[in-house]
């Protein structure tokens, strides 16, 4: 009778133990036994099902009899494979080969997500990108040879910026320190430190000088002297991480978001908070992320309650609100041509707004979320970078899709452009930092 579940070994035209180098037949594996088949032998009667759905040696089915079996192997469900699942494998692997690669060069320094990147604001080829892996890199586009790793982190590097006249580089980390390197000698100018376990999440430089200021776990945000590599202040008051902020672009303020759901403006010589933006008609959940007009005088933020609401710098006040999004808002980017702004949402969409109208002008849907996104210089071209790995260029006059680029095979993190607007620089959970070419988007 057939034992389902069950391996029998029978010793009935079993090969000879010469041929399998062992001396004792209960220690031979099936594979053993199906490797050591010779012309002269027949072959070994197994089954699962009691029954050998082979043929003999003179064509005839072969059966195994109950006083042939000298072994009987319980085999667990679990350990039978599942045909099912090989197949979707299958068809997996042969998705992620097919991924058509769009990019001019691709970057593989890195052995773990990339999380961030920055174009130098005046070396056209020159990125640094950070990640997963504890380090930074310096790198430049096109060539395989010239590029430096940053090292002396312990932890996530998750922030990297350009000073504003492209001399220095600075990496931040999750390990609570930021390293600053000189762009000329590629050498180590000096480390920057906050609280002792507390990473970085952002950091900005001052538009004009080399001033750095950082978000903290901590709930503080920190700001230094690069050149001096001094401790400058500690803007006290958020609740909770700081998530996201930035200097006024005339350099006279600094605005910082926190998921304690409250936006603060700071005197950056006194460290004195000048506002609080809090409570009724603003967001319920933690700020994550912002952008600051070019004129200096208003503030967009996005949270993960959906919302994204804009703030005046001079009163404190929240002056209007951006209703379209039905999920957390990842993203925010000002156009420095046009008075608009684009959100980018977990919800799929991309929403170019009009500032003055506090209007949607145009909706652009993705096939997942939108994580990031820039404007390709003073163009009416906007990027927006996605969960499904893809690099999308958007016409925000019309909302059109202009221009789709893959290569990436998982989640595109981060988006910088060049200094020259003919390449954009995407990085990704798949280790990979990849440049694309954008000089038909001028």
């Amino acid at each position: 009778m057939a034992r389902p579940n069950t391996l029998l070994i029978s010793n009935a035209s079993a090969p000879p133990r010469s041929a399998l180098g062992s001396e004792d037949p209960l220690l031979f594996s099936p594979a053993t036994l199906a490797a050591a088949k010779t012309p002269t032998a027949p072959p070994a009667a197994m089954s699962i099902s009691g029954e050998v759905p082979d043929e003999g040696s003179d064509g005839e089915e072969v059966f195994i009899d109950e006083q042939d079996i000298i072994q009987e192997i319980h085999l667990d469900e679990e350990d039978l494979p599942d045909h099912d699942d090989d197949d979707e494998d299958d068809e997996e692997d042969q998705e992620m080969d097919e991924v058509e690669d769009h990019s001019a060069y691709a970057f593989h320094g890195h052995t773990d997500e990339v999380f961030a990147a920055a174009c130098s604001p005046v070396d056209a080829s020159l990125v640094v990108s950070g990640g997963k892996d504890d380090r930074g890199f310096l790198w430049r586009i096109g060539s395989e040879q010239d590029f430096q790793e940053l090292t002396g982190h312990g932890d996530t590097v998750c922030t990297v910026a350009f000073s504003s006249d492209g001399k220095l580089v600075a990496c931040g980390s999750m390990d609570g320190q930021i390293n600053v390197w000189d762009t000329a000698t590629r050498t180590l100018q000096g480390t920057l430190e906050g609280s002792s376990g507390s990473g970085f999440e952002w950091l900005r430089w001052h538009p004009r000088g080399h001033l750095i200021i950082a978000g903290s776990e901590d709930c503080n945000v920190w700001m230094w002297n690069a050149d001096h590599n001094a401790f400058l202040n500690t803007f006290a008051g958020h609740s909770s991480t700081v998530t996201c902020g930035d200097f006024t672009p005339d350099g006279k303020l600094i605005c910082s978001g926190s998921d304690d759901a409250t936006l603060r403006i700071w005197d950056p010589k006194s460290a004195q908070c000048r506002h609080v933006v809090r409570g009724h008609g603003y967001h319920t959940q933690g700020l994550t992320c912002l952008a600051i007009t070019p004129d200096s005088q208003s503030i967009v933020s996005g949270s993960e309650d959906n919302s994204v609401h804009i703030v005046s710098i001079n009163s404190g006040q929240v002056v209007g609100s951006l209703v379209g999004h039905t999920n957390s808002i990842e993203c925010i980017g000002i156009s420095s041509r046009y008075n608009w702004v684009a959100t980018g949402s977990i919800d799929r969409t991309l929403i170019i707004w009009d500032l003055a109208r506090q209007a949607i002008r145009s909706t652009c849907e993705h096939d997942e979320g939108v994580t990031c996104l820039a404007w390709l210089g003073s163009s009416r071209y906007v990027a927006s970078g996605c969960i499904d790995g893809m690099v999308r260029i958007w016409d925000s006059l019309s909302g059109d899709l202009a221009r789709m680029f893959s290569g990436h095979r998982d989640v595109v993190q981060s988006l910088a452009v060049s200094a020259d607007g003919n390449s954009i620089v995407s990085v990704s959970t798949d280790k990979s930092a990849r440049v694309f070419d954008i000089s038909m988007f001028k």
